[in-house]
């Protein structure tokens, strides 16, 4: 079964940045489209950005455009998302996983493998 692992989360000021990584266990991350999620306390978890299989194409919600970019690294077999320009509305837990294509990614219909515990982002003064 698919599982990650998420990691580089923290407290950061507003206009701050953070790079998260999310390292996958048992398989190779470049043949799934892999997408980066947030769950803030009491809201729905939710996509915010995908990096597609074929052809390392992009997406993101209007909310993180041009502040948020999700990037591979397949020797590494990690997917990063580096965090620029935080607001305290990106307070959340980031998770990674994989849904069936990024079309599909925001709120999923099915996603590959469990989710993992996730890295808690917290941007506060």
């Amino acid at each position: 079964q698919l599982q990650f692992v998420e990691s580089g989360g923290g407290l950061v000021q507003p206009g701050g940045s953070l790079r998260l990584s999310c390292v996958a266990s048992g398989f190779a991350l470049h043949y799934y489209a892999i997408a980066w999620y947030r769950q803030a306390p009491g809201k729905e978890r939710e996509g915010v950005a995908c990096i597609s299989a074929s052809d390392d194409n992009t997406y993101y919600q209007d909310s993180v455009k041009g502040r948020l970019t999700i990037s591979r690294d397949d020797a590494k077999n990690t997917v990063y998302l580096q965090m620029n320009s935080l607001k305290p509305e990106d307070t959340a837990v980031y998770y990674c996983s994989a849904p069936i294509a990024c079309s599909d990614y925001v709120r999923p219909s099915h996603l590959f493998g469990s989710w993992g515990q996730g890295t808690q982002v917290t941007v506060s003064s």
